[in-house]
C-alpha cells in the first residue's frame, strides 16, 4: 500500500522531534506511515523498526545518496538482519547487474570485493558505501550488483518500448522529475530517452530481485528514492514480470528522508518514511550550472 500523504503540523512535529537537542524519539514500533530515527539510540530504533517490518521477501530502501547517515543506517540494517538469519542477499543500485560477491570467502579483503563488484569509485564512494557491502561479506551474505551496465544504455534509450510500460500520470511525472533532477539543463529531446534508462534500471533491479530471492528470508535492496516509489520504481517491474509485489507481507519499501529534504516525501509511493536528521544544505543546481555551491 501507498503511504498517505502526511500534513505539514505532521512533518513540522516530526522534524522538530528528530533535530532538538536531547530530542529522543519512541523506540517501540508506531503505526504511522512514517517514523522519525532516535539520534540517541540509533541503532536500537532501527531494530525495533525491522522487527515491526516483518521478514518480507523484498525489503527495498530509497536513500539520499548525499546522507551519511543513510548509509550508515545500510550497514546496520545488514548487520541486524543478518544476525537474525533473515538475511539472504544484498542488492545494490551501486554496482551493475552482473557482479556479485558469491564465492568469495569472509574475510576477503575490500579490494578483492571491490573487484568482485566491478565498482566504479567515481560514482559511489566506497568510504559510504563499503561499510554496508562489507558488514554483508563478513556475514557470508552475497552481495549483487542490480543496476543495469552503462554498456547497454545507449541500446536502451532507442527502445520505443518502454515509453508504454507506466500509465500515462506516472510517466508524466517520471519525465518531469528528470527535467526537475538535470535542473532544467537537459534539453527536452533528451527527457524520454532518459526515462528510458530509468525504467530499464529499475528493471534491471527488479530482475535481480527476483533471481537473489528465497521464500521465508529477505533479500534487500538499496537505491536512490526514485528507484523504490511503488507507482513507477522497481515495485511496478517486479509485479509486471509476475511477482506478488502487492500481497501482505511479500514487498515492503521505506524511504530514507532527512529532515531539511522531507517535502520529497509528500509524493512518495512507498510503505514507510524515516525521517532523518537534516543534511548540509547544497544548491546541486547551482553546482551544475558551474556557479558554486
Amino acid at each position: 500500500m501507498n503511504a498517505p500523504a502526511l500534513t505539514r503540523r505532521s512533518w513540522l512535529m516530526a522534524a522538530a522531534a528528530c533535530c532538538a537537542v536531547g530530542a529522543v524519539a519512541p523506540t517501540m514500533a508506531a503505526p504511522e506511515p512514517f517514523a522519525v530515527l532516535d539520534p540517541e539510540q540509533p541503532q536500537r530504533w532501527l531494530r525495533a523498526r525491522l522487527e515491526a517490518l516483518g521478514t518480507p521477501r523484498w525489503l527495498l530502501f530509497g536513500e539520499q545518496h548525499d546522507a551519511d547517515m543513510h548509509q550508515r543506517l545500510h550497514a546496520w540494517v545488514v548487520q541486524a538482519l543478518a544476525e537474525q538469519g533473515r538475511l539472504h542477499a544484498l542488492v545494490i543500485e551501486m554496482a551493475e547487474r552482473g557482479h556479485g560477491t558469491e564465492g568469495l570467502a569472509a574475510d576477503s579483503t575490500e579490494e578483492a570485493v571491490r573487484q568482485a563488484l566491478r565498482w566504479n569509485e567515481s560514482g559511489w564512494p566506497w568510504q559510504r558505501y563499503g561499510p554496508m557491502v562489507m558488514a554483508a561479506v563478513r556475514a557470508g551474505i552475497p552481495v549483487w550488483g542490480g543496476n543495469l551496465p552503462r554498456t547497454e544504455h545507449a541500446r536502451v534509450m532507442r527502445e520505443a518500448y518502454w515509453d508504454q510500460m507506466l500509465p500515462t500520470p506516472a510517466q508524466e511525472a517520471l519525465l518531469r522529475a528528470i527535467d526537475e533532477g538535470h535542473c532544467g539543463q537537459l534539453p527536452p529531446t533528451q527527457w524520454v530517452p532518459m526515462a528510458r534508462i530509468q525504467l530499464a534500471r529499475d528493471d534491471a533491479m527488479a530482475t535481480t530481485l527476483r533471481e537473489r530471492s528465497r521464500v521465508g528470508q529477505t533479500t534487500v535492496l538499496v537505491a536512490g528514492q526514485q528507484h523504490v516509489r511503488r507507482d513507477r520504481g522497481v515495485p511496478v517491474h517486479l509485479q509486471r514480470h509476475g511477482a506478488a509485489a502487492d500481497a501482505p507481507g511479500v514487498l515492503v519499501t521505506v524511504a530514507m528522508v532527512s529532515a531539511n529534504h522531507r517535502q520529497s516525501a509528500h509524493e512518495a509511493s512507498v510503505d514507510a518514511i524515516w525521517l532523518t536528521p537534516a543534511t548540509p544544505s547544497v544548491d546541486h543546481c547551482a553546482v551544475l550550472r558551474g556557479s558554486g555551491n
